[in-house]
């Protein structure tokens, strides 16, 4: 996506000008312009120079927004304007327009109002010379109408592009009000020369003056007020380029040179001191510290690291000296991505803004036609044309487009923002607005609702076996195996404490088992069915191993000669935070489902310690895809995950949440991002996406409500109902808070507590039929599959039996995993298989 700064643009039918102009661009696929950064987004193959010329030919401005691509010098650059587009350079204009107005509006509203309705004193000569007062008055309108000649350059300059908008009403409204007083006054002035004195003062409250001069003020005080607080709604972008370094300290021939980031290249060497923040993404050479990464995460506990690990630009290094190689440097650190996923998100249009386009886009010419017909029908009525003229002018003054064109970006900008600086990155402003909808859940479980990494987690020697033995048996048998389960039994704390034994002759066996000869014995560990080929193991540990195998852990047995030693339980730990999160979520209602590899028995374990509404199990990473297109039929889905093989049905799901430690494949295919790796964001971005709707929803309904309600006010639609009349200042001055209020509304966004799950409200959880979510799975142990062809007979052949949904099958590990919809026997199975010419050596 290409960025643009747009400039010109006042209210959301600029807005809608602008994509309307751009979009008729041959090659430009997608449009989306931000009034509120005064951006715009643009998909597509269209040469830039021709989306810009198109921009201007509506009557507006445009530039690139961009860099060199992923250097550190194109980095700042983009940086640098950004930061320039998002600079507040409209509030201080506004502010000096509005007190220069108000100096000669004060000064008007004595003569006009305060004179004729209140009888001020002024100079003899005014009072006595009604035309030298209606001069004067006319000369300080003209005044404050130069003033604030930006609303009649772009209103009429709009109007001439036939694309009327805010401006246009205001100038319109303004000039209505003026030309209708210099009428007044030519005539004031033939009534003072035919000698009608009397005359001549009765055509003093024919001058609206005031008026006119007031609505420009007026509308400035709520551009101001408005300006001021779009400015805030930012806040949280403009923060992260704050954190962007300006420098770093680089080992150049062996010396340590400051140089300015742009010059920071993949592979250079940097230091960092306590104290200072870290420049680039890097890995750690040397040294340890602890990190703040409060900056990126949101988590303000400091993380310990050492030589070997990772750091990230913006953290700050609190305690230790670090000598880093740098890893990734300018628009491929995390820091720009992250401030790259927000500006692209306030690049992006949520599709409930849509409404309000379709709107925009005909609101100004429907009020212009509107106040037309309204002067027209008081006319009919019988009233004089000044009163008529007044209503015509208030209803101009009271629409407020811009309401309307703000009511999105900014809950989504302060939304997304917020989101930021918890760790919560939304890619979109669709993916903000879709992940509240959120109805059923799909969590991954490796690594999502668990650490990811086996861990041992018991340790049951047999009778007369010391627990030493036992584990130094283990280790020295492991240490040689590449395997996970060998590798969480050696990084146990209490295995690392032993001594490594002298191991010889180690190999592997067939059916994930271990052999090797240790300090003369032959040692041997895997499952039971294969230390059951060279020992008699004890009822007491068949027992134990059942037991862990249904909690969801896998037990590994180990002898040595014809001794059994003992077992070893290892399981993938379940986060912490994983209960409690998915309990988070279901009161939330939704649904929440576990997907994964694991034979049912094991999964179902899992699935109750953790508190899933559905477990899915037996479903290989090519099946996840399937699956979330099987719950889609039931409601709207979000995906949860971490590695490559989960990178498809985060695609597939309305809705992908990354976990940040995963792939960069999974966070690519993602709509959403938790930094934090924690399962426990997941509801909290739900309530926040629930909460900016929410916002949304009562900035809508303010924008249409004032305007439906304001319009026929104006117009003088009560006036015979209550006796309700409208004065056109009291109109350009509610015009003016319209969109202040709006604004303000979405702060109130910034106070909102995305982690308290007090206040969540409860829900219809729906309902899934349960036999599309749960299915019985076995494994089968194949012996004699050589390829891929192989594979394809045994699938062919299972999947042919009644009751059997799926087969995936493995000739490299030896197995076909089963997905049943109702119980097939274990017989029929066998002889399936077996037809073919293959042998069943076991079923699970």
């Amino acid at each position: 996506m290409e960025q643009y700064q747009v400039t010109g643009m006042s209210c959301a039918a600029c807005q809608a000008r602008v994509e309307k102009a751009v979009g008729a661009v041959p090659g430009v696929e997608s449009c989306a312009v931000s009034l509120l950064t005064n951006s715009m987004g643009v998909s597509g193959t269209a040469d830039p120079a021709k989306i810009i010329k198109a921009i201007e030919d509506a009557g507006y401005g445009a530039s690139i927004l961009d860099g060199e691509e992923h250097s550190a010098s194109g980095m700042s650059a983009k940086l640098a304007a950004q930061r320039e587009a998002l600079e507040d350079k409209a509030t201080p204009l506004l502010k000096k327009r509005l007190l220069t107005s108000l100096g000669f509006l004060v000064v008007l509203m004595y003569f006009s109002m305060g004179h004729t309705m209140w009888n001020w004193p002024i100079p003899a000569f005014f009072a006595n010379n009604p035309v030298a007062l209606g001069l004067l008055e006319l000369l300080l309108t003209v005044i404050v109408m130069i003033i604030n000649q930006k609303f009649f350059i772009s209103g009429y300059t709009s109007l001439f592009h036939r694309a009327p908008n805010m401006d246009t009403l205001v100038a319109l409204g303004s000039s209505a009000a003026f030309l209708y007083s210099t009428v007044a006054l030519f005539l004031m002035s033939d009534a003072q020369m035919r000698g009608d004195h009397a005359a001549a003062m009765g055509y003093l409250h024919e001058f609206y003056f005031e008026s006119a001069a007031m609505i420009l003020t007026l509308i400035t005080v709520g551009k101001m007020l408005e300006a001021k607080s779009k400015g805030r709604t930012t806040d949280a972008l403009k923060g992260l380029m704050a954190l962007a370094a300006k420098s770093a300290n680089v080992i150049r021939d062996g010396s340590e040179v400051n140089v300015p980031i742009e010059q920071v290249r993949k592979g250079d060497v940097f230091v960092v001191r306590p104290g200072e923040h870290i420049p680039v993404d890097g890995v750690i050479l040397e040294g340890e510290s602890a990190i703040n990464e409060a900056a990126l995460t949101g988590e303000s506990i400091p993380v310990d690291k050492s030589a070997g690990d990772s750091v990230s630009a913006a953290t700050l290094n609190q305690s230790g000296f670090l000598k880093c190689e740098a890893t990734r440097v300018g628009e491929d650190t995390t820091l720009a991505q992250i401030i790259q996923m927000v500006s692209d998100a306030a690049a992006t249009k949520a599709p409930i803004a849509k409404i309000a386009d379709k709107v925009s886009g005909i609101f100004v010419p429907t009020v212009i036609a509107i106040a037309a017909l309204t002067i027209l029908i008081w006319l009919f009525a019988g009233e004089s044309f000044g009163y008529a003229l007044a209503r015509g002018i208030a209803v101009l003054v009271i629409s407020c487009p811009c309401a309307l064109g703000l009511a999105t970006p900014v809950a989504i900008m302060v939304g997304n923002g917020l989101g930021a600086k918890n760790g919560i990155m939304f890619k979109t402003a669709a993916s903000l607005e879709e992940t509240g909808r959120t109805q059923i859940v799909v969590l991954d479980k490796t690594g999502t609702i668990t650490k990811g990494e086996p861990q041992v987690t018991d340790i049951l020697p047999a009778e007369g076996v010391s627990t030493e033995l036992l584990l130094q048996m283990a280790k020295g048998l492991e240490a040689k195996s590449e395997h996970p389960l060998a590798k969480a039994i050696c990084n146990d704390p209490e295995v690392q404490k032993l001594t490594l034994p002298e191991v010889t002759e180690f190999r592997a066996l067939p059916g994930n088992g271990l052999s090797a000869v240790i300090d003369g014995e032959n040692v041997v560990g895997g499952n039971l069915n294969l230390i059951r080929k060279d020992a008699e193991v004890p009822e007491a540990l068949i027992t134990a191993s059942l037991n862990l195998a249904g909690a969801g852990k896998t037990p590994l047995f180990f002898a040595r000669g014809n001794r059994v030693l003992g077992l070893i339980a290892v399981a993938d730990v379940i986060k912490e935070e994983s209960p409690q999160a998915i309990k988070e979520l279901k009161d939330l209602g939704i649904h929440v489902v576990m997907l994964t590899g694991d034979h049912e028995k094991t999964a179902q374990a899992i699935g109750e310690q953790v508190g899933v509404s559905e477990v899915i199990a037996g479903v290989l990473p090519d099946g996840k895809e399937a699956v979330i297109r099987k719950l889609q039929k039931y409601g709207k889905v979000t995906m949860v995950g971490d590695g490559i093989n989960d990178a498809p049905a985060l695609t597939a799901a309305q809705i992908g949440i990354a976990i940040g430690a995963g792939t960069d494949v999974a966070i690519d295919a993602a709509d959403v991002v938790l930094m934090k790796s924690r399962l426990s964001d997941v509801p909290a971005a739900i309530r926040l996406s629930r909460a900016t709707l929410r916002n949304i929803h009562q900035n809508l309904f303010w924008a249409f409500f004032y305007n439906v309600i304001g319009i026929p006010l104006a117009a003088g639609a009560y006036i015979h109902l209550f006796g309700w009349a409208l004065n056109p200042m009291f109109g350009a001055a509610a015009m003016s808070l319209s969109s202040f209020f709006v604004v303000t509304n979405a702060l109130r966004l910034n106070l909102f507590d995305m982690h308290d799950p007090t206040r969540d409200r409860a829900q219809k959880t729906i309902q899934l039929p349960k036999e599309e979510t749960t299915m019985s799975t076995k494994t089968m142990k194949i012996e004699g599959m050589m390829c891929a062809h192989c594979e394809a007979n045994v699938k062919k052949a299972l999947e042919a039996l009644d009751g059997v949904e799926s087969a995936q099958v493995s000739h490299e590990k030896g197995c076909a995993i089963v997905s049943m919809s109702a119980e097939v026997a274990d017989a029929v199975l066998k002889e399936a298989v077996e037809a073919k010419d293959y042998t069943v050596t076991e079923i699970a």
